[in-house]
Formats: structure tokens, C-alpha cells, sequence
């Protein structure tokens, strides 16, 4: 986990096999409802797999990025008008962001 002020870069949040090595979902999900309630917001760039987004109460936005691929210029700009967007809404909002292990996209 890489993690600024208001940035949080992360695996992806897990359920069933793969919560074993991997963030698990729900432990995601109390992380930040505890110390981020109703003030942050999940980045998924995996384009291979989802989540139901109930878990983050609907506040997750997908960009469709391939594993070791650069993003279409069009996603980058939708991805930062986005954030940009989220993050000037109030100065508590933080973002996190996973791929698939935390570190390619």
C-alpha cells in the first residue's frame, strides 16, 4: 500500500481464495469507512475484474485499463477530470486506486 495525505494506492480488494493474498474486501472496506467515512472514493483501473460497489457505498468509478498496457489518452483525461473533480468537492476527500496487484497501472 502506497498512501499520501489524500492518495491511497492498493491491490485490489479481494474476496473468497484470493483475500488471502490480497487486500480482502471487507477489511478494505472498514479501513476506510473508519478513517475515511463518506469521504473517499475507489478507483478500480483493472480492466480484467470488478467488485460489487455496495462495499464503498457506490463511490466507485472504473476505468477499463489493461495489465501492462498504457491507458488510452481519453481514459487518463477522464480518470483526472474525475479526481480532480472528487478531490475539490471538500478538502477531507481522499482517493483510493488498485489495479490488480497495486503497482502496474
Amino acid at each position: 500500500v502506497f498512501s499520501t495525505d489524500r492518495i491511497i494506492a492498493m491491490s485490489f480488494p479481494s474476496s473468497g481464495k484470493q483475500s488471502f493474498y490480497r487486500n480482502p474486501i471487507e477489511e478494505v472496506a472498514r479501513f476506510l469507512d473508519t478513517k475515511h467515512a463518506n469521504h473517499y472514493k475507489v478507483y478500480n483501473l483493472c480492466s480484467e475484474k470488478g467488485y460489487d460497489p455496495k462495499y464503498f457505498h457506490y463511490r466507485v468509478e472504473r476505468i477499463f485499463i489493461d495489465d501492462h498496457n498504457v491507458p488510452a489518452l481519453q481514459d487518463m483525461l477522464k480518470f483526472t477530470a474525475s479526481v480532480r473533480e472528487w478531490m475539490s468537492q471538500d478538502e477531507k476527500n481522499i482517493i483510493a486506486i488498485h489495479c490488480k496487484g497495486g503497482k502496474g497501472r
